[in-house]
């Protein structure tokens, strides 16, 4: 594994065997595997031949706000639809820089990519997805797709209040309304058989079915993060679908 900084975008790189091979970006969660070193580690995409690019998100691993985890959990529930929109917006607007850099770094040819993204990293990746024309193939797992439906529901369950404030944000981060903008690209959904039904379960089983493209995937016992027993498993089934679709 590869570690360095691409215009001010930590990263983790894990080489192609083909110098011409294709590249995936990759985002990690809030939620375990945390940073993009974490990520690469539970998610390597084992024994796909392309370049992995597993990239920071903001305010978090080497960015974490002063107080770490503590605080960044506090600023979530204190404006959650601002949190998202500084990691998950801010990571799709730093991607075109980063990922040009990483590519003259590393002597990686221009040419279309992959996307993979979990939970909110999940949502980067729809950001990158719906705004990139060059993007083939996806793999989204447990993925945050409507920030509407998410923080609503997880306002509910921790017995929190939370009216929806107007943010043009709200419906920039909801892929039920932009399901259109996916449609043609190739979207594996993985969600796990314990993750949040109501946060992220119905809202994906629901832009899968929006999506004619899109394939749903559970992976039986596996809650929001992604760790072992189950993140291998996740690893085969985001390979099985990057090699069929790169």
């Amino acid at each position: 594994m590869i570690t360095g900084v691409a215009a001010g975008v930590p990263y983790a790189l894990l080489p192609a065997q083909s110098a011409n091979a294709p590249l995936v970006a990759a985002w990690h969660l809030v939620d375990v595997p945390r940073t993009e070193q974490a990520f690469a580690a539970a998610v390597p995409l084992d024994g796909l031949d392309a370049w992995r690019v597993y990239f920071g998100l903001p305010m978090t691993g080497a960015r974490l706000p002063e107080g770490g985890l503590e605080e960044l959990g506090r600023r979530i529930f204190a404006d959650p639809v601002g949190e998202y929109r500084t990691i998950a917006g801010g990571a799709a607007d730093e991607f075109p820089a980063a990922l040009a850099a990483v590519r003259a770094e590393h002597g990686i040819a221009d040419g279309p990519i992959a996307v993979m993204g979990g939970s909110m990293g999940g949502m980067a990746a729809q950001l990158v997805l719906a705004g990139t024309e060059n993007v083939r193939a996806a793999v989204l797992i447990n993925p945050v797709v409507s920030l509407r439906r998410t923080v609503t529901a997880l306002a509910a369950l921790h017995g929190a209040q939370w009216s929806a404030p107007a943010d043009p944000f709200l419906d920039h981060a909801d892929f039920l309304l932009r399901a259109g903008e996916l449609a043609g690209t190739p979207i594996r959904y993985i969600t796990g058989g314990d993750d949040m039904r109501n946060a992220i379960v119905t809202p994906v089983e629901e832009v899968v079915a929006a999506v004619h493209s899109a394939d749903h995937r559970v992976v039986p016992g596996m809650g929001h993060a992604v760790v072992e027993p189950h993140a291998t498993e996740t690893d085969r089934l985001a390979v099985e679908w990057f090699r069929q679709h790169l």
